[in-house]
């Protein structure tokens, strides 16, 4: 009662006695430490995100040190000033780490799909969104927001390999590498790392999935983007097209490729060559998606969340089909296939 007396005085301070009447619900929030709740009966209701003790910190995020400001205010505030469709923050108590947000309904990208709304027209759109926000971001980046103070560098793709090593491999088979193979493993780790570092940054909202694209009305409207980094222009792309939520086949995802690369250059003028692209797309398939898998396992064993256990056969299957298209990795596959058959 007293979490619902706080949430109910969030919405009225925010917007009124009226808003803050009907009931409370709380909503679906993944493998997220922050808990939502609706408050009231729309049209009238919002939504209350709870964060937890330090809101600022990111589990995955990067190794710098925690921002001076929220970083969902700051990339809201990019995210809004580059013209994107994200939720409107109607308030901000920090003291009680609760923000009243626009409600946005319940319709996700992936739950249309589900209910079986045109795939193709669906994820155009999402893809065609991308690639505006990638070509905008590209000129007119923005120091102030915290996205451009962190990156996927070489460091946090060797974590996230390890992260994949800890909970994959290891936690499915029950036992540890040898010290010779831990040796190869960790030297293939480090030039797969290095690899993906090399490739230009820009703004990467990291986690453009199916479950955090909102359909409001003819708008798709883009959650959870705290996480915010500098990272390659493929990577929001594997994120949705490899999406361990919403299974897609390689010819779609072909589709989708290279109506990204159209739709880029529209915007940009530049000609992007589709061959390296695609090769590139494939490599952070590989990397994203062994550490999702893993991730998946992390949030079963140390958090108590099994739902996520659902999505690991997808994500191996995803990096299986990229690792067909990618001999340079058969060391790699050599090794992991050993611990995690799916992979052979």
């Amino acid at each position: 009662m007293e979490v619902e007396a706080a949430l109910r005085d969030q919405v009225k301070r925010a917007v009124g006695q009226k808003a803050s009447e009907g009931k409370i619900s709380q909503l679906k929030g993944d493998a997220s430490s922050r808990c939502y709740y609706r408050v009231g009966e729309p049209p009238l209701s919002h939504v209350v995100m709870v964060m937890p003790p330090d809101p600022s910190k990111s589990e995955e995020v990067s190794k710098e040190a925690v921002p001076a400001e929220l970083p969902f205010l700051s990339v809201q505030r990019y995210l809004k000033r580059l013209g994107a469709r994200v939720p409107e923050i109607v308030s901000y108590d920090p003291a009680a780490r609760m923000m009243v947000l626009e409600d946005l309904g319940d319709l996700t990208l992936e739950k249309a799909v589900e209910a079986g709304g045109d795939r193709e027209s669906l994820y155009g759109t999402a893809v065609d969104l991308l690639a505006r926000l990638r070509v905008s971001a590209e000129r007119h980046p923005d120091p102030r927001c915290v996205a451009f103070h962190r990156a996927f560098d070489e460091d946090l793709y060797l974590w996230e390999l390890h992260h994949f090593r800890e909970w994959g491999m290891e936690a499915w088979s029950g036992r540890q590498a040898p010290d010779a193979e831990q040796a190869e493993l960790n030297r293939i780790f480090r030039g797969f790392s290095s690899r993906l570092a090399a490739e230009p940054r820009g703004f990467t909202l990291r986690d453009y999935q199916s479950r955090n694209l909102m359909l409001k009305g003819s708008e798709l409207v883009m959650i959870d983007f705290q996480d915010a980094l500098l990272g390659p222009r493929q990577y929001d792309l594997v994120s949705l097209l490899r999406d361990s939520y919403v299974e897609l086949d390689w010819p779609f995802v072909d589709r989708m490729i290279h109506r990204y690369l159209t739709a880029f250059g529209r915007e940009s003028g530049e000609v992007i060559s589709a061959a390296p692209f695609k090769r590139f797309f494939d490599l952070l398939t590989v990397q994203r998606k062994l550490k999702d898998a893993a991730r998946f396992e992390y949030i079963h064993r140390v958090k108590k969340n099994s739902s996520f256990l659902i999505s690991i056969p997808a994500s191996l299957r995803y990096v299986a089909s990229a690792l067909e298209r990618l001999p340079e990795l058969s060391d790699l596959r050599r090794i992991a296939a050993r611990y995690v058959p799916a992979l052979a």
